[in-house]
């Protein structure tokens, strides 16, 4: 959760799709309401209510052509803010190119994950400062929330916390490279170096989500360990 009450984590939303009238904007390039509507099978005036309401969202944008006197009319775009509704094959490209990097050179793999799992560490503890344990964990869960993996966290009745990453923003890399997964973890140790953190679930090994446990040193057991 970003926040709240011990117990009470909250369902992440599904990530957005694109809508019809999106996609056949997307197909088309640009195209008119009139298009649209003929294109949706609909009426003009609910193809621009949709309009207004994505124009208004920063969806799609429009350009005035003037097609002899009258009103100009409006063509419809896409625009750069939508893309992210669209399906893209990052994973299948990313496993292509770390191939070739491993055929040319194995160890170089490890230097890419390990400077990945650097710049994450560098960025993260600039949030953290400053902000109490409980603090650090909310805004460690919004962090990785931001970066695509569907994150909350939840404030257990034992004084530990369980982040919870209900997506992984890296699962075709992860499926092919165990080191997208052991950085992972690291990361989360890095930036919380008071607590234990340990991995209590996990998408690759066929559960729906990928969980950790964090223990502060204020509850873990006299004597027990902390991150490894």
């Amino acid at each position: 959760m970003r926040a709240g009450a011990p117990g009470a984590p909250v369902t992440p939303a599904p990530a957005p799709a694109p809508t019809p009238l999106l996609q056949v904007l997307k197909r088309a390039g640009e195209a008119s309401a009139d298009e649209l509507a003929e294109a949706l099978g609909v009426t003009v005036s609910a193809v621009r209510q949709q309009l207004d309401g994505l124009l208004a969202d920063g969806l799609v944008a429009y350009t005035e052509v003037r097609e002899g006197r009258g009103r100009p009319k409006h063509r419809y775009r896409v625009t750069r803010e939508a893309e992210g509704l669209f399906p893209k094959a990052y994973g299948g490209l990313t496993n292509e190119l770390l191939g070739y990097v491993t055929d040319a050179d194995p160890e170089l793999v490890d230097r890419i994950f390990e400077r990945r799992r650097q710049r994450r560490t560098e960025g993260a503890r600039a949030r953290l400062a400053g902000k109490d344990f409980a603090g650090r964990v909310a805004e460690l869960a919004k962090i990785l929330d931001e970066d695509g993996y569907l994150a909350d966290f939840e404030a257990l009745p034992d004084g530990t916390f369980r982040i919870t990453e209900h997506n992984c923003a890296v699962l075709d890399v992860a499926e092919r490279y165990g080191l997208a997964c052991s950085s992972e973890i690291a990361f989360l140790r890095d930036v919380l170096p008071e607590a234990r953190v340990e991995r209590v679930s996990h998408m690759i090994a066929g559960a729906h989500s990928c969980a950790y446990a964090v223990t502060p040193a204020a509850v873990a057991p006299a004597g027990g360990p902390r991150n490894p």
